[in-house]
């Protein structure tokens, strides 16, 4: 299920779930991994073969020299055209991930069938002193787990503890750089209004209510701008995927069942 391909001499790896559904490309959010999908692919079952790739920089893909909209979308066109999806495939992102969909909907339309974001902003301004700053103090990497998940702090049990990779020279590894989360936190930086609007597939907004991420002003106008697109509110906040999966997988599942 797991599986390579190399881009500029750079290892992107990615997970086929597999199965005899239609294919749905699943970009995960910052600091994750594509595994971050299995419960939606046990929940989708035969109707959709979820493909999941740990983005550049994140899980067993190789770090890259840049964090850009144009990089990630470029890694997932290599990645459908790797496996032969010349046909419209069903897209779906969560958080960063979101954004890289949205912008790949609009750059390269005839190969999205439908679009599924995932608390992805479109007015973006990350400031010093957020919440993201608690990456400046991590570490890469370290002897043994436990110096590693004491210097990750709040997520350290709750984001990536089960995520950890052995090196081999017996110590262990984050799941990501610390600086390469950080450059991607800064190149999502700006206005992604016209890239939302630049695609006309069916879409739908899948929003938790309580999030600081997404606030319910731009929730709504990005739901009422967009031609074609749906509005699924979740009482949840940024994670929802994570705190209400059962609530999530329904909520992708219900508008999928409708393509």
């Amino acid at each position: 299920m797991r599986h390579t391909l190399t881009i500029d001499d750079r290892t992107l790896s990615y997970l086929d779930f597999g199965g005899p559904g239609r294919p749905l490309l699943a970009l995960h959010g910052g600091m994750s991994e594509g595994l971050a999908f299995a419960g939606l692919a046990e929940a989708l079952g035969d109707a959709w073969r979820v493909i999941a790739p740990d983005q550049r920089g994140h899980g067993d893909s190789d770090r890259a020299a840049d964090y850009s909209r144009a990089g990630y979308v470029a890694d997932a066109v290599a990645l459908l055209d790797h496996l032969g999806l010349d046909a419209p495939v069903a897209l779906l992102g969560y958080s960063l991930g979101g954004l890289n969909a949205v912008h790949l909907a609009a750059a390269h339309p005839d190969r999205i069938s439908a679009l599924v974001d995932i608390e992805a902003s479109v007015e973006i301004n990350p400031a010093d002193g957020g919440w993201m700053d608690f990456l400046k103090g991590m570490r890469y990497s370290a002897p043994t787990r436990e110096e590693l998940l004491a210097a990750a702090g709040p997520i350290g049990s709750q984001f990536v503890a089960q995520a950890l990779r052995p090196l081999p020279d017996g110590g262990w590894r984050l799941p990501f750089h610390p600086q390469d989360m950080l450059d991607s936190v800064e190149a999502c930086r700006g206005d992604h209004w016209d890239a939302w609007l630049g695609s006309a597939c069916p879409a739908v907004l899948v929003h938790g209510v309580r999030s600081t991420s997404l606030p319910q002003a731009q929730a709504d106008a990005m739901a009422s701008r967009r031609p074609g697109t749906s509005y699924t509110p979740l009482d949840g906040d940024h994670f929802v995927p994570f705190t209400d999966p059962e609530g999530f997988h329904g909520a992708v599942a219900k508008f999928l069942a409708t393509l």
